[in-house]
This record gives structure tokens, C-alpha cells and sequence, in this order.
């Protein structure tokens, strides 16, 4: 059986942390926007800083497991 728990919070955290889709940390003369769908270089690197964080803090410290099958 495959452990499907990483794969899970990898496309989960990848979904929401997509910049401009839910929320986009820094925005164009905010400090954060709901829902624009634009982006910028700035909000690229903040959010792949906040998905590298997550899943260093899920899949090492929390450790998920899903099992299918």
C-alpha cells in the first residue's frame, strides 16, 4: 500500500497557496487581497516561502498518513 498523505497535502497546500486565488500576501498597494487572480514576483516568493514552511511542518512534524486501497 502507497502512503497517499504527503501527495495529499502537496496538491492540498498547492490549491490554496496558489498566488492570487484565495489570497495574495503582499498585493499591488495592500498588504493582502482576497481573490484578484493576479500575481507578482514578490507574492511568487512569499507564498513558495509559506509552501515550503507548511510541508517541512507536515510532512516532518505532524507526519499525515492516507492509506488507499
Amino acid at each position: 500500500m502507497a502512503d497517499w498523505g504527503p501527495v495529499f497535502v502537496a496538491v492540498v497546500l498547492f490549491v490554496l497557496l496558489t498566488p492570487g486565488l484565495l489570497v495574495q500576501v503582499p498585493a499591488s498597494g495592500k498588504f493582502m487581497e482576497f481573490g484578484n487572480f493576479r500575481t507578482s514576483c514578490v507574492s511568487i516568493l512569499v507564498h513558495t516561502a509559506l509552501y515550503f514552511a507548511l510541508i517541512c511542518i507536515f510532512y516532518f512534524l505532524v507526519s499525515i498518513h492516507l492509506y488507499l486501497g
